[in-house]
């Protein structure tokens, strides 16, 4: 029989630190960017009740499930109008209003869920994107040894718009800050490990630009693509993670030291054109320091052991927030008003 998994989703109007020298207004579901994890198994049956409490419509959109009929309840033609995608399989859902999406878990592996409202904006550059991870009832031989999952998100963000809900996210308009789980390096945390761990890196495009990423000191094996496991997985030390992608590399940790992760195209490691940004961390065996404590590199910091959701993967299925991921609310004073003019400018 398959389980139930019913959760309450907002949407609300925060600020988060992207970087050190950028405040960022964004659309947060439960507050936080990134969103917060989904965690349930195949099979089982998920019930999202979505309450918008921002300024402006907005949707999920389950990316990687597929919707089947009469899955959920049986005097439904379909559940393919629980997609998520304005004006085809739903109103939007308007400022104020609560939408109930239900559906299967039947797509296994890292998907994700996003909006899909002006998603060049609402998910390009505002973080309304989070992971849904669904573990298969057999998992592949690769799988049961996994003894860490390391979830990495990235995405980008423009500058001009920080303080703009409602606008940017123009294709002529280039991004300058990119991150990793919303976050810029230098305030990325540390991957930790200890030797003989097996780490999942489940590594997501959840913004609009393509990413190289490489892991230094190891070669990663990919193991599964879109959340599918491959046939023959492959080693890799650099994989191209393009938007909406995703891609699972698991790897021994047999190497100890202090190993650079970051993207290999290059402005994705500045900050605003600065270098030493973007998407970058390390990873940090224990009991290992940097060779120069007092470089920028070895010096990230250590509070959130859950930054990558580590720890929120270990727990029983259910829905986890994250208090380090949550923003800071917004002046309201005014703020309808202006959000109204910003769109209709738009």
């Amino acid at each position: 029989m398959p389980r139930t998994g019913e959760f309450e989703l907002t949407i609300e109007e925060r600020k988060i630190q992207v970087a050190p020298d950028l405040e960022y207004q964004v659309f947060a579901y439960n507050g936080q960017v990134p969103a917060p994890l989904i965690h349930v198994k195949e099979g089982d049956d998920v019930t999202i009740h979505l309450t918008n409490n921002t300024t402006l419509p907005h949707t999920i959109h389950w990316h990687g499930q597929y919707q089947r009929a009469n899955l959920v309840d049986s005097t439904e033609p379909s559940n393919w109008k629980m997609d998520g995608v304005p004006g085809v399989t739903q109103k939007a859902v308007q400022p104020g209003e609560t939408f109930t999406y239900k559906f299967r878990a039947e797509k296994t592996g890292s998907t994700w869920y996003h909006c899909h409202v002006n998603v060049s904006e609402h998910v390009g550059m505002r973080g309304m994107w989070g992971p849904l991870i669904v573990d298969p009832a057999k998992p592949t031989k690769l799988e049961k040894k996994v003894t860490k999952d390391v979830i990495m998100m990235f995405s980008s963000w423009d500058s001009n718009y920080a303080e703009k809900l409602g606008s940017g996210g123009s294709p002529v308009e280039p991004s300058n800050y990119f991150s990793i789980n919303g976050r810029s390096f230098p305030t990325t945390q540390p991957i930790n490990v200890k030797k003989g761990d097996v780490v999942r890196f489940r590594m997501f495009g959840a913004g609009g630009e393509l990413h190289s990423i490489h892991i230094h000191g190891h070669d990663m094996l990919i193991t599964h693509k879109d959340g599918l496991p491959l046939p023959a997985p492959y080693y890799a030390d650099t994989i191209l993670v393009a938007p909406g992608e995703r891609y699972d590399a698991i790897m021994e940790m047999n190497n100890p030291g202090i190993w650079m992760v970051h993207d290999h195209i290059d402005p994705h490691v500045t900050n605003n054109g600065k270098h030493d940004g973007g998407v970058m961390t390390v990873i940090a065996y224990e009991g290992m320091m940097p060779v120069m404590s007092d470089d920028s590199h070895g010096m990230l910091p250590n509070d959130d052991p859950d930054f990558y959701y580590s720890e929120s993967m270990k727990k029983p299925y259910g829905m986890y927030n994250n208090e380090h991921f949550a923003g800071a609310p917004l002046q309201t004073e005014g703020r309808r008003e202006r959000r109204r003019e910003q769109h209709d400018a738009h």
